[in-house]
């Protein structure tokens, strides 16, 4: 015989599991967070977005919504032309490119931060954190972070 709670018990369970189950989505799109090295009141590119889709096809321009603006620097949006790296996915192509540079206030030293939405091609939207550390003027703080491939200390794209 089947006891009455069960299906109650069932229920509960589902219930209770409803906004785990609801937020599985937004947990696997949490921010992707990296690190940048910068001098103060240098400039370092923090991201540059092609309109390249997965099969090498151009598709319409990035987006790039700033959600949270540096407190201790300013950011500069810049649109222009690149030719992909030969390591790139699509190697030797001409793509258009949006890219995000940042630069510290003159003469701040210490740790900031930004949060960039980005819309790609396909339509889909990634976040990214970026930890930035300032160092004092002088340094050669930008080059080490060069991981990324990232160009630093100018506005070139």
């Amino acid at each position: 015989m089947t006891s009455p709670f069960r299906p109650t018990l069932a229920l509960a369970v589902l219930m209770a599991a409803g906004p785990v189950l609801a937020a599985g989505p937004v947990l696997a799109q949490a921010p992707k967070v990296r690190e940048h090295a910068v001098a103060s009141g240098k400039q370092v590119r923090l991201v540059m977005v092609p309109n390249m889709k997965k099969d090498c096809s151009l598709g319409p321009q990035p987006e790039l919504k700033v959600t949270s603006p540096p407190k201790n620097g300013a950011l500069i949006q810049r649109a222009g032309k690149v030719k992909t790296p030969a390591t790139y996915r699509c190697p030797n192509a001409e793509a258009n490119v949006q890219a995000l540079f940042y630069e510290s206030k003159a003469g701040f030293t210490g740790n900031d931060e930004v949060t960039v939405e980005i819309k790609g091609t396909d339509g889909n939207v990634s976040t990214q954190t970026i930890k930035l550390t300032v160092g004092p003027a002088g340094t050669k703080e930008g080059p080490k972070d060069s991981k990324d491939g990232a160009k630093k200390d100018t506005t070139d794209l």
